[in-house]
C-alpha cells in the first residue's frame, strides 16, 4: 500500500495540470538567489545549483516539489554542458535540455511559451557572452532583451533595462574574474545589479499588463 501511496504521489506531482502565474515572484529574492546561483555557476558546483533552482522554483514559480527537481536538473545539465563547450557545436549541445527546461515551464504556466524559440534565445545570450570579443557592444544586451520579451510576451524595448543591468552584473563578473578574482563586495555590487534588472523586468511586466487591461476596458 505503501509503494502504491508513494506512486500515486509521483505520478501526481509530474503529471498533474499547475498553472502558476511567472509574472507573479518576489524580484527582491530572485535577485539574491541569481547572484547566489552565479557564484555557484562558477565555483563550479553542479549539485549545490540543481538544489538551489529547485527551491527557486518551488518558492518562485509554484512548481511541485518533484517536477522542480526535474526542471532544475535540465537547468543544471544544460548550464554545465555549455560551460564545458569549447565552440559553437558543442556548445549547441545545452539546447535540448534547455528546450526541455522550456516546455516543462510552459506546462505550468497560464500564458503559453514557445518553448523551442526561448530555449534557442537563451542559448543564443549565453554564446554572445561566451564569446563577447567577437560582437558588438550592445548585442549581449538586445540577446537578453530578446530572450526576456519571449518568455514574458512583452515588446523587447521594455526589456532592455532589465537587460542592460544584468549585462553590467555580468561585466563586473567577468572583469574581476580575469584581474585576480572577486571579492565580497564585487558580489554585494553584482547582486545589487541583479535586483536593478529584476526589479525592471517585474516593473515592465506590470505596465504593460496594465495597459493592455486600461485599453480592453475602454473598448
Amino acid at each position: 500500500m505503501g509503494l502504491l501511496l508513494l506512486l500515486a504521489w509521483v505520478v501526481a506531482d509530474l503529471g498533474w495540470p499547475v498553472r502558476s502565474d511567472i509574472r507573479s515572484f518576489d524580484y527582491q529574492e530572485i535577485a539574491r538567489m541569481d547572484a547566489l546561483m552565479w557564484k555557484t555557476y562558477y565555483d563550479r558546483k553542479p549539485v549545490t545549483l540543481f538544489g538551489q533552482l529547485a527551491r527557486l522554483l518551488r518558492e518562485q514559480y509554484g512548481a511541485p516539489f518533484l517536477r522542480s527537481h526535474l526542471i532544475a536538473y535540465y537547468a543544471a545539465r544544460a548550464a554545465f554542458v555549455f560551460k564545458d563547450g569549447r565552440n559553437r557545436a558543442e556548445y549547441e549541445e545545452a539546447l535540448p535540455p534547455l528546450t526541455r527546461l522550456y516546455a516543462q515551464i510552459n506546462r505550468m504556466s497560464r500564458e503559453a511559451i514557445d518553448a523551442d524559440r526561448a530555449a534557442r534565445l537563451e542559448l543564443e545570450w549565453w554564446i554572445i557572452h561566451r564569446q563577447r570579443e567577437h560582437h558588438r557592444p550592445g548585442d549581449l544586451e538586445r540577446a537578453l532583451a530578446n530572450t526576456a520579451a519571449a518568455i514574458y510576451h512583452q515588446p523587447a524595448e521594455t526589456m532592455l533595462r532589465h537587460a542592460r543591468y544584468r549585462a553590467a552584473a555580468m561585466h563586473i563578473r567577468d572583469t574581476k574574474a580575469a584581474n585576480g578574482g572577486l571579492r565580497t563586495e564585487d558580489w554585494r555590487q553584482i547582486e545589487a545589479l541583479l535586483l536593478r534588472s529584476w526589479r525592471e523586468l517585474w516593473e515592465a511586466v506590470r505596465q504593460n499588463d496594465r495597459a493592455i487591461t486600461d485599453t480592453e476596458q475602454s473598448e
